[in-house]
């Protein structure tokens, strides 16, 4: 098959940002920081209440076209059926699901709302700031977060396999923006999607060195410091351009899987040899004033007080999970075809939301336990907070074996990540391209390891924080945008009506494998035979 080749006009703006900005860092430091730091207060200041507004809106939206008629639409032809079967697809939602960022946060955040509460809505390590603690551990990492990423992934999967549209960001815009997707306006979409993947992508990395680092200085006492662990991300960054140019995809496979399974032993091991009976009282109680809560915490803006604590945890995260749509919306929609609507929304909130629920019921539950009970974990977080989990995992037997498998987790997430996210950054460069050329794809995967690495350089996590939130900010309305898109063309769709037969409950798993057909809908939405990713 030929290739399609670079598109120039999208390579040259995004290389030349991305380069720029390495230079940058590398020349004047210290401008850096300051301009970041400075263009980070006015954001947020400015713009938080509509990052809190804007990642609210899509729970709503994804919820809604669920539920809607909309709901029972196929994400490609009329006839077609899953590409891939129940267990299969609610098994790579747990991969996707799973990161650098859950293994780097999974103890630290309980810990720290646990120490110092939420906008200060409790006292300090009290049982009132350990329920806040895992509230807003499970409002960070479930149903929002994912709800963005359906959402953005729905209008690739919708646009691409039932349209027939290329496989980029913009052409989501087609009935809004029309024959000016594949011009100037089309390409400066797929600019800014590739900048906010490459900062996301960037700030996982930087998360995932800390993180090696800190393992690495309590097994074999290498020192800990920015130094270290920028050469830990020029290592992983060549150990991930050796497997881009040598096509190793079944290796890079088998090491996925390989992480799940090294990932599920830990927290099985843990959830043993912990506090048993309390993680699972913390799942129960914790869920339940998750769900409760979930209204008044997705509305507060910081409006009378906590918006510097809403910067840097909040704010940051819908900035951080913003970044990452282009990448794992890709992802899902790859894997989704053939699939409702309303099969693929239950599906992508629902799975990976389960999966945080229990990564923190594990680990905060166990984390939080320890502190109330007079192990002072808090004190890591002094240090760093990638030491937290090195810090738990030291309370109990096979240290040793437990810490290594830990960094063994975060160096094959960071392989894979980098990989996937640099893929997904070449099709952009390659209008669309499943398989975009090798040169392009290492060049994004060298410049997400320069740019994170120019990111500790400049401040560590504070640094990477920052620049994810500026590089989402403009991201944000490109978000906007598609899901006002996505619903425009929607609603042109006829009413499919309701099934033939007996009609099975959607929103239960067992829906994931409908078989009952689909009425028609119209002649002028064929579905594209070309894959996504």
């Amino acid at each position: 098959m030929t290739q399609l080749p670079v598109d120039k006009i999208v390579m040259a703006s995004s290389a030349t940002l991305a380069v720029g900005f390495v230079l940058w860092g590398i020349l004047d430091n210290d401008s850096l920081a300051t301009v970041s730091g400075d263009a980070l207060a006015w954001v947020i200041k400015s713009f938080g209440w509509l990052f809190v507004l804007a990642s609210t809106a899509f729970v709503l939206l994804a919820v809604t076209l669920a539920c809607s008629r909309f709901g029972r639409i196929r994400l490609g032809a009329d006839d077609e059926r899953p590409e891939f079967r129940t267990i299969s697809w609610v098994t790579m939602m747990f991969s996707a699901g799973m990161g650098i960022g859950l293994m780097f946060y999974g103890v630290a955040e309980p810990l720290s709302h646990l120490s110092a509460p939420p906008m200060g809505l409790a006292e300090p390590n009290t049982e009132e700031s350990a329920q806040l603690a895992m509230q807003y551990s499970f409002f960070h990492w479930a149903f929002h977060p994912w709800a963005m990423y359906a959402v953005v992934g729905l209008a690739l999967a919708y646009f691409s396999f039932r349209h027939g549209r290329a496989n980029l960001i913009s052409s989501t815009f087609f009935p809004l923006l029309g024959k000016r997707t594949e011009g100037g306006a089309g390409r400066a979409i797929d600019t800014f999607a590739i900048f906010a993947t490459l900062f996301g992508s960037a700030t996982s990395l930087g998360l995932g060195a800390l993180q090696i680092n800190s393992g690495l200085n309590q097994l074999y006492q290498l020192p800990k410091s920015t130094p270290v662990a920028i050469g830990i991300i020029a290592v992983l960054t060549f150990a991930f351009v050796v497997s881009a140019v040598s096509g190793v995809h079944r290796g890079i496979q088998y090491l996925s899987n390989t992480n799940m399974v090294l990932a599920v032993a830990l927290l099985f091991f843990l959830f043993v040899v912990g506090p048993t009976v309390f993680i699972l009282s913390t799942f129960t109680e914790s869920v339940g004033d998750y769900l409760y809560q979930l209204a008044p915490m997705s509305f507060r803006s910081g409006a009378f007080g906590g918006q510097e604590w809403l910067g840097g945890w909040t704010i940051f995260y819908w900035a951080w999970w913003m970044s990452w749509t282009p990448f794992v919306g890709a992802f899902i929609a790859r894997i989704s075809r053939g699939r409702t609507i309303r099969q693929f929304v239950f599906g992508v909130v629902l799975a990976p939301s389960l999966v945080t629920f229990v990564w923190f019921s594990i680990l905060g539950g166990i984390s939080i336990n320890l502190q109330l009970g007079g192990t002072d974990l808090s004190s890591a977080l002094a240090v760093g907070q990638e030491t937290a989990l090195f810090e738990l995992l030291r309370q109990y037997p096979w240290f040793t074996l437990t810490a290594l498998i830990v960094v063994i987790l975060v160096a094959l997430f960071f392989i894979s990540g980098a990989d996937a996210a640099a893929l997904v950054m070449g099709m952009l460069s390659c209008r669309g391209r499943s398989e975009p050329r090798a040169l392009v794809t290492v060049f994004w995967g060298v410049m997400t390891g320069a740019v994170a690495a120019i990111l500790l350089y400049a401040g560590g996590l504070a640094a990477l924080q920052t620049l994810c939130i500026l590089a989402a900010f403009p991201f944000m309305f490109i978000m906007i945008g598609a899901g006002v898109s996505l619903v425009k063309e929607l609603r042109k769709e006829p009413d499919p009506g309701p099934p033939p037969g007996r009609q099975k409950l959607e929103i239960s798993l067992g829906a994931f494998d409908e078989t009952s057909p689909v009425p028609a809908t119209n002649g002028n939405s064929p579905a594209a035979q070309q894959p996504l990713v």
